[in-house]
């Protein structure tokens, strides 16, 4: 088996686009990238934009080799519009009516209209697929994070290498996972390699320290149940403090990034885009003087102070004070 993280918060941009490959069996599994529109009130860096076009030609040379694309949910993250990228391909992708949110579900009408008589399309829930040298099972729809969350619905993708026996589980966005079910999913499975985003700590404001805290122990769980080899990804990436924040991770030695995976240092681009905005900005040009009363005041005040003292001292002033 053959896996290839394509595009990562670990590369640069946000996704998990990956390919795998087991013989003839070539699966991309969430061909999408994008950048956060806005992080510590900065768009994206100039490195960002570099990074996510690296990523996107990188995503469609895979895709012109796939013989299934997988769609775990209409994040704009996770998927393209560009029906060209699925043409008559095998695509699973999240069923568009069940278990989504009103956003996520606009998207996905969008895309499967794109999509109709392009490939061959289906909801991907709960489906199977068995080829001479791979079996590929979708999940039922996993929580985005916490249970009850309005961020909707993720379907997680098994493939098992027939050959070598190993299985490969891309879990997408269950964050940690967080949600008790789709920890229990993960363990029912028993891969020998997973990946997923991890708990989101950029948000930890927001969802409280006991959730981001859940979402590690169920990690750890989970490793201990399997054994499994962990690449971690995604939101986990998006708070510049991410390696203290997750040591107990990284600490198994069972736990790398994306770009660890790939034998790559880190490139947490958004994480790192105020540093990256202030390494863009240069000083503003001095303004031109327009006159030439603005340029002799322009080349008096250059002047030393004491140049200028000495220059008013010298100069020979009327009655009244006014000077000559």
């Amino acid at each position: 088996m053959n896996i290839v993280p394509l595009a990562a918060d670990s590369l640069g941009v946000r996704s998990v686009a990956t390919w795998v490959a087991c013989g003839e069996t070539r699966v991309l599994i969430d061909p999408g990238a994008s950048l956060g529109e806005s992080r510590f009130n900065l768009p994206p860096s100039d490195a960002e934009w570099e990074a996510l076009k690296r990523a996107n030609d990188r995503i469609s040379d895979y895709a012109g080799r796939a013989s299934v694309i997988f769609v775990s949910h209409y994040h704009d993250d996770h998927f393209r519009y560009d029906p060209g990228l699925y043409d008559g391909r095998t695509v699973w992708a999240k069923d568009p009516k069940r278990s989504i949110n009103p956003r996520q579900a606009e998207r996905a009408v969008r895309l499967w209209k794109g999509l109709a008589e392009r490939c061959r399309l289906d909801s991907a829930e709960g489906r199977r697929l068995e080829t001479p040298d791979a079996v590929l099972t979708a999940s039922p729809p996993l929580p985005h994070g916490t249970d009850g969350t309005a961020m909707g619905h993720v379907v997680a993708l098994t493939v098992t290498d027939r050959r070598e026996g190993t299985r490969f589980l891309h879990a997408s966005d269950v964050q940690g996972p967080m949600s008790p079910v789709a920890a229990a999913y993960v363990i029912r499975e028993r891969p020998h390699v997973l990946y997923l985003s991890g708990p989101p700590a950029y948000l930890e404001a927001q969802l409280g320290r006991a959730a981001v805290d859940r979402g590690i122990d169920n990690l750890l769980r989970i490793i201990e149940r399997t054994g499994c080899r962990v690449i971690m990804d995604h939101h986990a990436l998006r708070d510049a403090g991410y390696r203290e924040r997750f040591a107990r991770l990284w600490d198994t030695g069972r736990v790398v990034t994306a770009a660890g995976f790939l034998g790559l240092d880190d490139s947490t681009l958004e994480a790192r885009r105020r540093d990256l905005w202030a390494g863009q900005r240069k000083p503003a040009a001095p303004l031109q003087p327009r006159t030439s009363r603005e340029r002799d005041a322009r080349r008096l005040k250059s002047r030393p102070a004491s140049a200028r003292m000495q220059s008013r001292r010298a100069t020979k002033r009327a009655k009244g004070g006014a000077t000559e």
